[in-house]
């Protein structure tokens, strides 16, 4: 089963690249913990979307070493479109860059964040949920789903899909940033950030954290017809929560939310490297790693 890693992003908050910061004193990155969590619940190939201009580093490092526990795979996000300006170097967004595994991946595929740290019990509960779907199930997803509260950086405001649902079924994902400002935590739609409110810490966020099985890339592609001709492309992002959002809206398919207790941790900012690295370390003294990782 695929595990598909979005790793082409310019990590800009952080300054340089952070998907290879690395989170130990044996080089280690973020990325590297999620690629052993996902073998150890199951899945045996991992697929990076990369910059091409990056595929020198991510082999030479993370791709070198995980060889022996797993299958490793590159995919490319490109500028594929005329109709994209020619001066834009921003990549088009999550979305688009899922496009360019269309003709690689398996029936059933898990799709994550290269930064983010979901923790062992949430890549468990992906592989499961992938695990019973039919393999020729079509229209049916899932999102594994976080609490507000344990998806929190102490340096500064994150960006989060704040999740509506019932009956464990999505009914819309609103694009946000959330903060902690004392004992409260505080949210604003991306697209209307003086609109801010109190959310309880039990509310639920996406990390892009999603299960897809292969017919999904059909709305992908139709989508991005529509994206490309009505959207401002010097700026404008193809994102993959909004595409799920508005084929669940318009019926077309149903994404199911299952929930983790599973606690984040990421390198947003520079400031958060060494909590991440004091996290690692109290996981490792738990037994959760072994020491040198592989």
């Amino acid at each position: 089963m695929d595990l598909v890693i979005l790793a082409a992003g310019l990590g800009s908050r952080f300054g340089g690249l952070k998907q290879v910061t690395p989170v130990d004193e044996y080089n280690n990155f973020i990325i590297d913990y999620s690629i052993v969590d996902a073998a150890h619940a199951g899945f045996d190939r991992v697929i990076f979307i990369i910059n091409k201009d990056n595929k020198e580093v991510f082999d030479s490092t993370i791709g070198n070493r995980i060889k022996s526990i797993i299958k490793v795979e590159y995919a490319f996000q490109e500028f594929d479109s005329p109709l994209i300006p020619k001066d834009r170097t921003k990549p088009m967004g999550t979305a688009q860059a899922l496009l360019s595994v269309k003709d690689i991946v398996s029936d059933k595929f898990l799709i994550i964040n290269s930064d983010d740290f979901y923790g062992r019990s949430a890549y468990e509960e992906a592989f499961n949920a992938l695990n019973s779907i039919d393999s020729s199930s079509k229209n049916k997803y899932f999102n594994i789903a976080y609490k507000a509260k344990n998806t929190l950086s102490s340096n500064g405001s994150v960006k989060r899909g704040i999740i509506n649902y019932e009956n464990g079924l999505l009914k819309n994902l609103t694009e946000s940033i959330i903060y902690k400002e004392g004992n409260k935590i505080y949210a604003s739609p991306l697209d209307d950030k003086d609109n801010i409110r109190e959310i309880d810490e039990d509310t639920l966020v996406s990390m892009n954290m999603f299960g897809f099985t292969k017919d999904f890339m059909n709305y992908l592609v139709d989508e991005y017809k529509v994206f490309l001709n009505t959207e401002d492309l010097s700026s404008k992002e193809y994102l993959l929560p909004e595409v799920v959002a508005k084929v669940v809206k318009e019926k077309k398919a149903v994404c199911e939310i299952r929930t983790t207790d599973s606690k984040w941790f990421g390198v947003t900012y520079k400031e958060d490297k060494e909590e991440v690295e004091e996290k690692i370390k109290e996981l490792k003294s738990k037994g959760v790693y072994k020491e040198t990782l592989y």
